[in-house]
């Protein structure tokens, strides 16, 4: 299949070429997913999906067209080089599009690539089972665990030409928890893994992500408004995160000159003490990308280390309209270093805060002003983890909060897409009722 895969990639850059394009760019995926599903605590479906996936990308005359299909036979791949140089013709040209040159083409296998079914159910029995006797006051409302196959290749005209075969399981999991009439929100948590030798609840986050929500089915709301502590949860840290990062030091804020860190790049944006990286080949990122979606191999690289802006989050186009260095991937596989505290000794300096599980808000102004709900949270008075809290919101500005940090912690949670600590920032507004 690899073989197979790799020649309809190369045969989608010669149908571009002779379509007309300058350059040309084509990735070709098959996955095959075995899936089962519970929903409401009940197995309600097994079911093996296969899915074909054509992406052709054309530059001609420094126009760039791009058209995707679920199907790559030989007139499929005919017609789509003919509409993506019409797709082309109508776009205004620059001369910044381009592809990766070639390198040292690859061909990678990565994870575990073909299932064990019968394993993978007798996990998921095992994990219905655990939540029942552990969490009782838990509702599976959804679980999707599945095993994914994927070949891919990607090719260009340049002569790159890249292939990957990989096998990863996922696990997906919906709940909230209930006792009488009284109900928590949802929550959602999840792993990716390559390996079936551990149960699922001593995955990631998953079984602190089950006991608080337990503990979330009565809460209080936080009287009045003050300036404290905010502790965020490793799941949400990546999303504030990612916020900040996309906003600041994306391709959109760069472009467009709004970016507060567009002339920032090698002086401090954040407290010494936080390194984020984007890297897909660590060893606990569980199939991380090994190529980008231009043809570049895929390289860990810091966005932020030691505090200092070490790179922006730029793709080829950006990076040649910008005159900037490329990053070194396009993946989301986040890394953030840990601190050097337990979490316990985070919680037991802070005098007023709330540890945040969820965030809900919109995204942050240009400036990284915030404000939104602190879902999945918990007060903190005193040293001690208090109430799960309702109706609290927090609000605050990202550029200033990474300068406030007070405290990372040692532990990390892996999940097989980030590796993340908790985090700790003071000067945040909070405000209930």
């Amino acid at each position: 299949m690899t073989e197979t895969i790799k020649k309809t990639a190369q045969s989608a850059v010669a149908a571009l070429k002779a379509a007309g394009a300058d350059k040309a760019l084509a990735n070709v995926s098959y996955t095959v997913t075995h899936e089962f599903n519970v929903d409401g605590g009940e197995f309600s479906l097994f079911r093996t999906l296969f899915d074909k996936q054509l992406s052709m990308t054309a530059i001609q005359g420094g126009r760039k067209g791009t058209v995707s299909q679920n199907r790559y036979d030989e007139a499929t791949i005919a017609e789509s080089a003919k509409a993506c140089l019409e797709a082309a013709a109508s776009a205004q040209p620059d001369e910044n599009w381009d592809f990766a040159p070639e390198s040292e083409n690859k061909d990678f296998v990565l994870g575990a690539v073909k299932p064990d079914t019968d394993k993978l159910f007798a996990r998921c029995q095992e994990l219905m089972a655990a939540v029942k006797e552990r969490y009782p006051r838990i509702i599976m409302e959804q679980m999707i665990v599945a095993h994914r196959e994927i070949y891919s290749a990607k090719a260009n005209s340049y002569g790159v030409l890249y292939s990957t075969h990989e096998g990863k399981y996922e696990v997906d999991l919906m709940f909230s928890g209930h006792e009488g009439e009284k109900a928590s929100s949802f929550f959602g948590s999840g792993v990716v893994t390559d390996s079936l030798d551990k149960p699922f609840l001593e995955m990631g986050s998953i079984a602190e992500d089950l006991a608080n929500v337990e503990k979330q089915i009565e809460t209080s709301g936080v009287e009045g408004k003050f300036e404290g502590t905010m502790v965020l949860m490793p799941g949400c840290v990546i999303s504030l995160f990612w916020s900040l990062l996309e906003n600041f030091a994306g391709e959109g804020g760069l472009l467009s000159g709004t970016s507060p860190w567009k002339d920032k790049l090698g002086e401090m944006v954040a407290d010494e003490r936080i390194t984020v990286s984007f890297a897909p080949l660590d060893e606990r990122i569980v199939c991380g990308s090994r190529v980008t979606s231009e043809g570049f191999p895929a390289e860990n690289y810091d966005v932020i280390r030691n505090g200092r802006l070490n790179a922006f989050l730029l793709g080829l186009y950006a990076s040649n309209k910008l005159k900037l260095p490329r990053g070194g991937n396009d993946s989301f596989d986040v890394v953030i270093a840990a601190g050097d505290k337990p979490l316990s000794e985070i919680i037991g300096s802070i005098e007023k805060g709330i540890l945040v599980g969820r965030f809900s808000g919109g995204e942050p102004s240009s400036n990284g002003d915030f404000s939104g709900v602190a879902k999945n949270s918990f007060l903190i008075e005193n040293g001690k983890i208090g109430p799960a809290l309702s109706e609290t919101m927090v609000s605050g500005n990202m550029a200033d909060m990474i300068k406030h940090l007070r405290a990372i912690s040692e532990e990390q949670v892996a999940d097989g897409m980030s590796v993340l600590p908790y985090m700790a920032f003071d000067g945040i507004t909070i405000s209930g009722k």
